[in-house]
């Protein structure tokens, strides 16, 4: 039997409905909302038929763990992807693979954010260890707006042994790190890339870093040591997309 979860959230659900209709097994909406954006959304799940029930706001209140918007809809658990689905991935690709990596990176709202800024900077894939990370919760899709269910997102169980595998299948590793000596604005991030950005405050683990050709860092002018993860990574993609042309 397939787990299943509330999404929420105007852009999640539409997202949902948009990419992965079938996964969508209840729609609730809140009673007295008649809004265009709202009525988009009615449309969208009446061409799939998907059931649509109307209730109160105080009982959406209770179930949504955050700002519902009004719309929830109860989805089947995500496809967890692994290992195997990403060198696939990467041999199938008929382009130079653009790959983000999250080494342990804990707060929904970050994950949410890098992976709307991957899906924007045309990311191939987003890669995550299994243990001491976020999954796919109803907070990340709603942060994401759609990115969730439009880039895959592969966890896999000893991320220093991924990488290998990446460079092996010919990917350049680069690391991003403070105490680097490299800008990131100098490194060659054009061919067969992945990414890799560390978790709030602690950045890479050691044998994660270990197994990077090469350590990046951003230009820091102020008193701050460090930008938040999700900023950072978006810089850091668009500088590749930059240079990718």
């Amino acid at each position: 039997m397939k787990s299943q979860e509330w999404q929420y959230g105007l852009h999640a659900v539409q997202a949902l409905l948009k990419t992965n209709p079938e996964k969508v097994k209840e729609l609730r909406l809140q009673r007295g909302r008649d809004d265009e954006r709202i009525k988009k959304i009615v449309q969208m799940a009446e061409r799939h038929g998907t059931p649509i029930t109307w209730v109160n706001r105080k009982e959406m209140d209770k179930s949504a763990d955050g700002r519902h918007q009004g719309v929830m809809a109860l989805c089947e658990g995500g496809e967890v992807r692994d290992e195997h689905y990403l060198m696939q991935l990467v041999e199938q690709l008929n382009h130079p693979p653009f790959l983000l990596v999250l080494d342990g990176v804990t707060d929904p709202h970050n994950l949410g954010a890098c992976l709307r800024s991957a899906d924007a900077a045309g990311v191939d894939a987003v890669i995550a260890p299994k243990n001491r990370s976020v999954g796919i919760t109803p907070t990340v899709s709603k942060v994401a707006c759609g990115a969730a269910e439009s880039v895959p997102f592969v966890v896999v169980t000893n991320l220093a042994r991924t990488l290998k595998q990446l460079q092996e299948a010919g990917v350049w590793v680069v690391g991003t790190a403070g105490e680097a000596e490299q800008l990131v604005y100098n490194a060659d991030l054009k061919g067969p890339l992945a990414l890799v950005m560390g978790a709030e405050e602690k950045g890479m683990r050691r044998l994660t870093r270990e197994q990077c050709d090469a350590l990046v860092k951003l230009p820091m002018a102020g008193e701050v040591s460090s930008l938040n993860v999700s900023v950072a990574t978006g810089v850091c993609l668009f500088e590749a997309v930059r240079q990718r042309g």
